[in-house]
């Protein structure tokens, strides 16, 4: 079969630079909500990337030992349709999970949000001491 070659316009260009490069691959465009959490004594800090979010479409919660952030960005109806040549943006809903012990209550975790990076702090639960081990007699 003989591959007729298509005549190239002027946007071709775009697709030719974004195509190969790993940071536009449809695995990449999920990778959001990149987060760092780091332990620090009796605490962890959770540090979570949300560009492009408010303040008040963040949501976090716990139930059940669980601390669950749910953020939403809606795209900007107020624009007129343009004749966009690629549109890498994410608009939509996303969350994250992170078990936190079921000792931790909403009241022991702090929160703050500032240029797009949500700060948690957040107790380490306070673990029972395991005594050593322990043999069981067998009759």
């Amino acid at each position: 079969m003989m591959m007729i070659p298509r005549k190239r316009n002027e946007f071709d260009i775009w697709d030719d630079m974004f195509r190969g490069d790993p940071f536009f691959s449809e695995k990449n465009t999920t990778k959001i909500m990149k987060t760092d959490i780091k332990d620090k004594g009796d605490n962890y800090v959770i540090d979570m990337d949300l560009p492009g979010y408010e303040k008040d479409n963040i949501e976090i919660s716990i139930e059940q030992g669980y601390l669950t952030v749910n953020a939403k960005v809606s795209e900007d109806n107020n624009e007129e349709e343009e004749n966009y040549i690629r549109k890498e943006r994410y608009y939509g809903e996303c969350s994250r999970s992170f078990f936190v012990g079921e000792d931790v209550k909403e009241e022991d975790i702090k929160a703050a949000f500032k240029n797009g990076k949500l700060t948690l702090t957040v107790p380490k639960e306070d673990k029972k001491k395991i005594e050593g081990k322990k043999l069981i007699q067998i009759d």
